[in-house]
């Protein structure tokens, strides 16, 4: 029995942010000291680094759940199943429904219980539930529905990353420009198909690495104590991510028996395009070679850093024809990668 995507969608947000509306913001270090040049110079550095030119938020009438359903809803149209016939709903998240202008996150009931009640699924033996797996959650949603199906346990899943990180960025922290809000959802089902998941690997780093990631306070001085943001060292998390990823990347490829050779493209979680083209760099030198081109297909320049949205966004995008210079083929062996707070890493190699 295999497990295979069968159908695929995404919801990219309306709102538009370019890098340019940043110019009038006033940034600060985290010890409250303001930045030794101006944001022109801010702005032209953190282009150079990310690659990030633009990203996506909610429209503010919208929230994480209401995104997620909209990506679920195209992606069982996408399949042509019986929503009612799904037996497991596995929602990825970091962050809950957080409305505009609130410093409160909603997370009861769970996004999997709204995006459930939203299908108007009635049979409750489609089971909701949430994954807390920073950005890597969608591939671990992935991971644990092929868990469920081989366990003979489900037939079909809905796996959804959804997340608005413009509701928990602080406007003060030159960070802030690298998030963004979307949502994808993939179908995963049992088949005698050949192919789906091959192989995946996954890996929980914290005796050291929990806190590169984190909520903390503005790096305004004077802002409210009890307001957190997300925060990240990213240095740190650079590094950390150049030494881990590509290891685990190559374990995962030849856990699936398969080459190097054969692999035709690489979802990889859309970071920072500094970042990422360096991970691809190592994880083709582990196997003596250099990555070919167009291997990694790209959305950070519009979309930015959605979090567990950005591989499925872009896996449905490329699936559908829509990004410049990618498409996919029956038989082709992928692979989706991601690495995110915990610190967590993990991958997937895949046969279309």
């Amino acid at each position: 029995m295999n497990c295979k995507i069968t159908g695929t969608g995404s919801y990219i947000p309306n709102v538009v942010t370019t890098n340019a509306d940043f110019g009038q913001h006033e940034f600060y270090n985290v010890d409250g000291t303001t930045f030794p040049h101006d944001n022109e110079t801010t702005i032209r550095k953190f282009k150079a680094i990310t690659g990030i030119e633009e990203r996506r938020y909610l429209d503010e009438n919208l929230n994480t759940s209401d995104i997620a359903v909209i990506a679920s809803q195209k992606a069982i149209e996408s399949s042509g199943i019986d929503p009612e016939t799904l037996d497991y709903i596995i929602v990825a998240h970091n962050y809950g429904d957080v409305k505009t202008d609130s410093i409160q996150s909603d997370t009861v009931p769970s996004m999997a219980t709204r995006v459930k009640s939203h299908l108007r699924i009635k049979n409750p033996k489609c089971v909701g539930y949430d994954v807390l797996f920073g950005c890597p959650g969608w591939i671990e949603g992935l991971i644990q529905a092929q868990a469920f199906i081989k366990a003979g346990m489900a037939k079909k899943c809905l796996v959804i990353g959804a997340e608005a990180l413009s509701r928990v960025v602080d406007k003060h922290d030159r960070d802030s420009m690298i998030f963004s809000d979307g949502a994808g959802a993939v179908v995963l089902e049992a088949s005698n198909d050949p192919g789906g998941i091959l192989s995946h690997e996954s890996a929980t780093y914290s005796f050291q690495e929990a806190e590169y990631i984190y909520f903390g306070k503005s790096n305004e001085s004077t802002a409210p104590e009890d307001i957190r943001y997300i925060k990240m060292h990213g240095r740190k998390i650079y590094e950390f991510a150049l030494m881990n990823v590509p290891k685990a990347m190559k374990d995962c490829l030849e856990n699936s028996g398969k080459s190097i050779k054969d692999l035709k493209k690489v979802f990889i979680h859309q970071a920072n395009e500094k970042m990422d083209q360096a991970i691809i760099d190592r994880f083709y030198k582990l196997h003596g070679t250099t990555p070919p081109k167009d291997v990694m297909p790209m959305t950070i320049h519009e979309l930015g850093n959605s979090s567990v949205a950005t591989v499925p966004t872009l896996f449905d995008l490329v699936s559908k024809g829509k990004i410049k210079n990618q498409d996919l083929k029956k038989g082709d062996i992928i692979m989706f990668a991601s690495v995110g707070a915990g610190m967590n890493i993990n991958a997937i190699t895949y046969q279309i």
